[in-house]
């Protein structure tokens, strides 16, 4: 195995450092973790797992706590983690052949976002870029920091490591989740006032809003970042169509949302995008085109998040045959659900109309 350390930072994560560390353990791995400023018993945690605990003073800088962690590593090759980031699933011996594949290059791992949606636990997965050699990369931006090569300008590859990553920081309740709010976007508008240009400032902003349900602000500043010329290749710019689609809805602007049929042949690639269009038509009253949307959903193999090719468009289909009338294809429709628990519901209400007629 290439000598890897985990580079962490970490600030009050007494509830998920344990988890995380855990997970490290059995690795192998050296980590490290700088800490920002805990109140709590984050580093009386972290001490069981490791010696190597460096106190950081927070600067509203992300960036620079990163860049101080790397700092800290014996080795080249760091892997970057969060405290409410939890090991699924790694294969050690291939990880370590395609780092000797790809010396110069950012290893991408796949991340589990789980948050709780109509009582059930919803995933959505992405990649993101979190392996490389400290000798040719360092972090930039305060929020949201991105990977950089020490070149300045220079482009760098990235490829697909064996790493399934568990991420829970989107659970819990709005209170809860409000503070982290608050913090991300103090820092994004004072990015935006040096970069007033920059769609994605726009679009993490609305991501801020849209994890406490703010929809309205959610609303507004997707649209804002939708007014610039946006590449709907990038897998932010397909997450943040289907986001901004859902804060119309969500906001009572159905009509509005019609209007992304105009962008329909760009995005309708994946289940997640299908789904979102056959909600439009359900919130208009168009119940064929719904239906249609809701079928491609469920062949598509494309799949962003969890439910989106499975249970989320059976269910509508459900719901459209129930508003239309075929009470027996609703009930068949909400039974292939599995535990799905709007479904379920649904399976003992129609259960229970039948079995009084």
């Amino acid at each position: 195995m290439c000598p890897v350390s985990v580079c962490m930072i970490a600030r009050n994560e007494e509830k998920n450092i344990e988890k995380c560390l855990a997970a490290l353990n059995p690795c192998g791995f050296e980590i490290i973790v700088v800490d920002t400023g805990s109140t709590d018993r984050t580093k009386e945690i972290a001490a069981r797992y490791t010696d190597k605990i460096y106190d950081f003073t927070w600067i509203d800088d992300f960036s620079a706590a990163r860049n101080f962690s790397l700092k800290h590593a014996s080795n080249d090759y760091v892997l970057v983690l969060d405290c409410d980031e939890v090991i699924a699933s790694l294969d050690t011996g291939l990880l370590s052949s395609l780092i000797r594949q790809h010396p110069e290059s950012v290893g991408r791992l796949a991340i589990d976002n789980h948050y709780i949606s109509n009582g059930t636990d919803m995933v959505y997965q992405d990649r993101l870029g979190r392996l490389f050699n400290r000798r040719f990369f360092h972090f930039e931006s305060p929020i949201h920091e991105q990977i950089t090569h020490n070149t300045k300008g220079m482009h760098y590859e990235s490829y697909d490591i064996p790493l399934l990553i568990d991420h829970v920081g989107y659970l819990g309740s709005v209170t809860d989740l409000r503070g982290k709010v608050e913090r991300n976007n103090t820092l994004l508008f004072k990015e935006l006032e040096k970069d007033p240009e920059n769609p994605y400032l726009y679009f993490q902003i609305g991501q801020s809003y849209n994890m406490i349900y703010d929809y309205e602000n959610s609303y507004i500043y997707y649209g804002k970042a939708l007014e610039y010329d946006v590449d709907p290749q990038e897998e932010w710019v397909q997450m943040m169509i289907i986001a901004y689609a859902n804060a119309l809805l969500h906001t009572g602007r159905r009509e509005e949302a019609l209007q992304l049929e105009a962008v329909y042949d760009t995005f309708a690639v994946t289940s997640d995008f299908y789904c979102c269009m056959g909600q439009i038509y359900m919130a208009n009253g168009q119940y064929v085109k719904a239906m249609m949307e809701f079928v491609k959903a469920i062949h598509c193999p494309v799949v962003r998040e969890s439910g989106t090719n499975t249970f989320i468009p059976t269910y509508n289909i459900g719901l459209i045959n129930e508003m239309m009338g075929n009470t027996e294809d609703a009930l068949t429709h909400y039974r292939n659900c599995g535990d799905f628990p709007m479904a379920l519901e649904k399976v003992r209400e129609l259960e229970s109309r039948l079995a009084d007629k």
